[in-house]
Formats: structure tokens, C-alpha cells, sequence
């Protein structure tokens, strides 16, 4: 069974009447089988209608690949063939390239997004004795501390307001003994000199139809000179100082053109329409942990910057 729904302000657990959690005098709607403890809209909203739109997209039982997979189990170490019926946070869930892999590996998991990507992830991976979903902020979740095994967090922290608080939080909720397993933006020389942050200066302010029509354009435009240049390292270099579009001709060769175009709009509209964009090194993980007391701390540049996995001490 999941751990019971707490909140954290009034130090009270929710209790079921008339079909809402309730606690105190705070309710909470249950819709389409998902407790809601978010208002619908927030910083996160276009990230909700970009996984209504590309709900397969990064699968691996879609794409026939196993990029999830590898991406996850790298992040877990030797974890990875240890999740059996351990109890899971999965914070940042999205359409659920993880919550595939995590259900496969027999994680007892709770999927938690703060945007309506739960709805897609539900569509994609219903309910279950072994998966419950839930929408909620990161930093506010509905949970006591040290109630969960592991805390998985992969391509989110970046996004939120204030990241160190985001790592504490999330690190708060793992058990003595239990892992937490995040990833980061970090920044590189190929972020300068880019047009990427005009292009998200505007589009971030505009809706979901106008984002999405948008940086279709955009892929439509780019995508077939990335794919063009791919192997000249100067005119790729040259293209990314104009072009917006996210591009993986290079990155991940395994996806065929279809897929390729499809990654490119997820990605780029993903790039492009974020609230909050943070980077941080590797140095500074590895202290953000080391201030939250975790112990055990590999840390390594990958993915998509900086990947770290470390251990809650038992006392």
C-alpha cells in the first residue's frame, strides 16, 4: 500500500468523504481517479498540453529502443535490478518514459506530476495495486518525510523555481537508508550565442495552440538542415547559432526520421516554453547533497547535464 496523503502545513492526514480528500478545512478533488493538490493552472501548464501531444513519443515500447532504459538505469547504478516491490516516488512524471521501465522492474510506484501530463500518464499506464498517480508540486508534496525507498526525479528540477530547495525537498521525503536518484541542466559553450532564449522569451507567454504551431514551423524549417549537416561539425555549429530546434541525427541514431521529427517537436517546444530554466555543475550538486546530509554520492556529467544517485544514512 502507498503511504497515506498528509499535509505538510496542517500536520494532518487527509481523510475520503463525500469522494474528496479532506484535511482540516483544505479539500481535495479526486478526478478521473488522480487527487489533485494543485490548482490546473500553473508554471507548468504548457508542459501538461505538450504530453497531451506527444504521449508515445518517448517510450521505449513505442520507439522500439531502449533510450529510456538506458538513460534510467545509468541514473540507478546498481539499483536498477534492486527496485522490486521497493516503494517509489516518481516526482516529474510526464507522459512516463520512466513509469514504463519503473512498472517493469515491480516498483511499488507513485507517479506525481504538477501538470495534467498525469492524464496522459494514466492513459498510457492505468492504475494499478502497484501504481497510483497523483498531481501535485514538487516542493509541497502530500506525503510525511522518510516514507519512500527510492525518490526518482529525471528532467525536472531545472524547471522549478528554486532547485536547491527542490533537491532538499524531495531528499526529505526518502527514507534512512533510501536513495535518491536526480539530474540537472548544466551549462556548456553551446548554450552561447544562441537564439534559443528570444525564441522562449516570447513563446513561454503565449498558449499551448500558439507554442505548438510555432515550433512546428520551426522543426519544419530547421530540422532538415540539421539532419543535412550533421556531420560537418562547422555548419552544425554555425546552424545552432540560428536555429532553435533540438535535434538528435547525432545523439540518438537509433530512432528512424519518423521518430527523429517527433523528438525534435517534443524537445524543442519542451526547450522553448519552459517557466524556469537553472543550471548548475557538478560541484555544486554534489554540495547541495552534501548540505541535505546524504551520503554515498556519485555524481557524473551525462544525459542531459549533470546525473546524481545517493543514499539517505541510516541514522
Amino acid at each position: 500500500m502507498p503511504p497515506e496523503f498528509y499535509n505538510r502545513k496542517l500536520k494532518k492526514f487527509y481523510t475520503v468523504q463525500h469522494g474528496k480528500l479532506t484535511a482540516g478545512d483544505i479539500s481535495v478533488e479526486i478526478k478521473e481517479n488522480i487527487p489533485r493538490f494543485v490548482q490546473p493552472d500553473s508554471y507548468a501548464s504548457l508542459f501538461g498540453d505538450q504530453w497531451k501531444k506527444y504521449k508515445k513519443t518517448q517510450l521505449d515500447s513505442y520507439t522500439g529502443t531502449t533510450i529510456s532504459a538506458d538513460r534510467l538505469n545509468r541514473c540507478l547504478g546498481n539499483l536498477k535490478n534492486d527496485l522490486k516491490d521497493k516503494l517509489v516516488l516518481e516526482a516529474g512524471c510526464g507522459a512516463g518514459r520512466f513509469t514504463e521501465i519503473l512498472l517493469q522492474k515491480g516498483a511499488r510506484l507513485v507517479s506525481s506530476d504538477l501538470s495534467t501530463a498525469v492524464e496522459v500518464n494514466l492513459g498510457n499506464f492505468p492504475l494499478s495495486d502497484n501504481h497510483i498517480i497523483i498531481q501535485a508540486d514538487i516542493n509541497d508534496m502530500p506525503y510525511q518525510d522518510e516514507v519512500f525507498d527510492v525518490v526518482i526525479c529525471l528532467g525536472v528540477i531545472q524547471h522549478t523555481p528554486d532547485p536547491d530547495a527542490t533537491i532538499a525537498n524531495l531528499f526529505k521525503l526518502v527514507k534512512k537508508g533510501g536513495f535518491l536518484i536526480i539530474d540537472h541542466y548544466t551549462f556548456t559553450k553551446s548554450h552561447l550565442f544562441r537564439s534559443a532564449p528570444l525564441y522562449r522569451l516570447y513563446l513561454k507567454k503565449k498558449s499551448a495552440n500558439e507554442t505548438l504551431r510555432i515550433t512546428q514551423n520551426l522543426v519544419k524549417k530547421y530540422l532538415p538542415l540539421h539532419k543535412k549537416f550533421a556531420k560537418n561539425k562547422l555548419m552544425s555549429i554555425l546552424l545552432n547559432r540560428i536555429s532553435p530546434v533540438i535535434f538528435y541525427y547525432s545523439g540518438l541514431p537509433q530512432l528512424n526520421d519518423k521518430q527523429q521529427v517527433e523528438w525534435a517537436l517534443l524537445d524543442t517546444h519542451d526547450s522553448l516554453t519552459d517557466w524556469f530554466k537553472h543550471f548548475r555543475n557538478k560541484n555544486q550538486i554534489i554540495n547541495i547533497l552534501k548540505k541535505s546530509g546524504a551520503i554515498n554520492i556519485w555524481c557524473e556529467y551525462g544525459g542531459n547535464g549533470v546525473e546524481a544517485r545517493c543514499k539517505k544514512p541510516l541514522n
